[in-house]
């Protein structure tokens, strides 16, 4: 792509994220307090439910960051998200599903009116994956992951693509 069409859809781009209505938090969140970052997708989190000093495994839903073994975005999604939070508490949104098929905890993670989630798509650490029943967010995460295409961040890096999508590098190396 010339790098007058990548300008002219870069505008544009802007100007419909632009023009978005305020992302406002909701009021019901969940504060936790990270214990350990595992991945670009999951947390251990300390905080959640009727026993607050167990530690909780917890999934980022919209996203899927590439394994760890996917050198080397899996351990540039980690570290990012990993720097997204610096040790600061985080708030957790739920949407319909709240666990995942092995039981780890799916949330929308806030650090103040961030929404990591969102901020690991649009830096080019994760993919957007819609996944039913959870669309919250589902537009909000698109357009991150349009934008993060457009510059060429991280896993669309042209000079150095990510070629295999996290969840089929997963089926392929169990």
């Amino acid at each position: 792509m010339t790098i007058i069409k990548r300008l002219i859809s870069l505008c544009l781009l802007l100007l419909v994220v632009g023009c978005q209505p305020e992302k406002k938090v909701d009021s019901t969140l969940v504060q936790v307090k990270i214990v350990r970052v595992v991945s670009g997708q999951t947390l251990e989190v300390l905080g959640m439910g009727e026993q607050p000093n167990l530690i909780s495994q917890l999934r980022l839903i919209g996203i899927d960051a590439p394994d760890l073994r996917q050198r080397p975005w899996g351990s540039d999604a980690k570290e990012n998200l990993e720097a997204l939070i610096d040790s600061a508490p985080i708030s957790l949104e739920f949407d319909i599903q709240t666990k995942d098929k092995i039981g780890r905890t799916l949330a929308y993670v806030w650090k103040g009116k961030i929404m990591l989630n969102e901020q690991m798509v649009k830096d080019g650490h994760a993919l957007y994956v819609s996944r039913f029943p959870n669309h919250k967010y589902d537009l909000q995460l698109e357009r991150a992951q349009q934008w993060s295409r457009l510059m060429g961040l991280g896993i669309w890096n042209p000079e150095k693509p990510m070629r295999t999508s996290p969840s089929e590098f997963r089926r392929a190396n169990k």
